[in-house]
């Protein structure tokens, strides 16, 4: 009997520790890079009711409107999703002549590539889904959806601060008022990248604050970044941050805060069509406004696709209104020792080239105290470098107030 139970103890010992070496290979496992990986993707992706296989190469998956990332967020585990704005922008501009496709014949055009291969259901939302070399891509995985930057200070008396860590821009902007929303129609380029850690975009920012730590964004606009996505392709973006880019916001949905409550439209993918060099020009519009009931502010894409809200509860400054408004471009220049990047701003050609040539924003406008959309008055422009990149603005009967912007980069005059 003894030796029984010594056996039986034997046994037992034997178990545990065969438990105890299945556990600790788990526990490595998960802090190997490889699980930490495989933990990050589970984070991000989530379950799909339908996934759709884009025809650039992007998996979108449609994923129930009350799973996708910004409920993760502690503050919206018990948010009821306000499924439209309580109030729009009034005096909304015409965009019958500015809605993208302007020159392709009055047919409607194809807005995202995936939308070839199908739709998300209604009460889904449409999500590019992230790979593993997407994550491998990043300088980090904390890093990975985020920028690295500030906005562009067109107040700021230093020149050299002005294109601190290589940021380059050339925006029209207005500020010394109270700013409750934005709106611009952009049209779409596929500028050329030289390196792939520089990136190329076009957006309005929305901000509140200072350009110190406490800086409140939100942004949106086309880009092309070739470390976020992994191609070259013209995509959707939006952006925020409470905390000047430090600890808080994301790209896209690829944090939580942004409520999407659209099923139509996938933030990150990509644009279709985009405008060609002296031929067609497409262009997109792009609307963000505080709703003066809820206090959230709304985001519109066209004439007909409200996109979703940031809940004023993700800021400090914005949770009352914003004290700047910009519009343009940036770029990304990572060349050492003074030498210039040759990756392009819009279209890559200098403003005065003009239409079907030059990248545009045309009927820039802001939203007042009293919820109403006008024109921007006292806008003033701004660039680091014009010989690289400039910016020329006017104004007339068609376009309200528009200004034309860009630049190949590296050039004679851009060394």
């Amino acid at each position: 009997m003894a030796r029984a139970r010594g056996g039986g103890l034997a046994a037992w010992v034997v178990a545990v520790a065969a438990a105890w070496v299945l556990w600790a290979a788990a526990v490595a496992g998960a802090k190997s890079p490889a699980g930490r990986v495989h933990r990050h993707l589970k984070r991000l992706n989530k379950p799909a009711v339908k996934s759709i296989q884009s025809p650039d190469g992007d998996i979108i998956d449609c994923v129930h409107i009350s799973h996708q990332p910004a409920f993760d967020h502690p503050l919206l585990k018990n948010h009821t999703i306000q499924f439209r704005p309580a109030y729009h922008p009034e005096g909304l501009y015409d965009d019958a002549k500015s809605s993208i496709g302007s020159n392709n014949g009055g047919e409607k055009p194809m807005l995202q590539m995936w939308h070839r291969n199908g739709r998300c259901p209604e009460g889904t939302v449409p999500m590019r889904r992230t790979r593993k070399d997407d994550l491998l891509r990043a300088s980090s995985m904390r890093r990975y959806g985020r920028k690295h930057h500030t906005a562009p200070n067109p107040l700021s008396v230093d020149p050299n601060m002005l294109s601190e860590g290589g940021h380059q821009h050339a925006i029209a902007y207005v500020e010394g008022d109270k700013y409750y929303g934005a709106k611009a129609t952009i049209n779409v380029w596929e500028p050329k990248i030289q390196q792939a850690n520089e990136f190329s975009l076009s957006q309005l920012w929305i901000l509140g604050g200072s350009f110190g730590e406490d800086l409140n964004s939100i942004e949106a606009g086309w880009q092309v970044s070739p470390d976020l996505y992994g191609d070259n392709n013209t995509r959707l973006f939006t952006y925020w941050t409470s905390d000047a880019y430090q600890a808080t916001g994301c790209y896209n949905i690829l944090c939580s805060g942004f409520i999407q409550i659209n099923s139509e439209i996938a933030m990150g993918a990509s644009i279709f069509p985009i405008s060609n060099y002296a031929g067609s020009q497409y262009d997109i519009s792009i609307l963000i406004w505080k709703d003066p009931k809820e206090g959230n502010w709304w985001m519109q894409f066209g004439k007909e696709y409200v996109l979703g809200y940031w809940p004023s509860f993700l800021f400090s400054y914005l949770a009352d209104s914003a004290s700047m408004i910009e519009w343009g471009g940036e770029v990304v220049n990572s060349e050492p020792d003074g030498t210039h990047t040759s990756t392009q701003m819009g279209s890559g050609h200098f403003p005065e080239e003009g239409f079907g040539k030059a990248s545009y924003f045309k009927n820039i406008q802001v939203v007042d105290s009293s919820n109403q959309l006008s024109a921007p008055k006292g806008v003033g422009t701004f660039t680091e470098q014009s010989n690289c990149y400039d910016v020329q603005s006017g104004n007339n009967g068609d376009w309200g107030t528009y200004f034309y912007y860009g630049g190949p980069g590296k050039n004679s005059n851009c060394p």
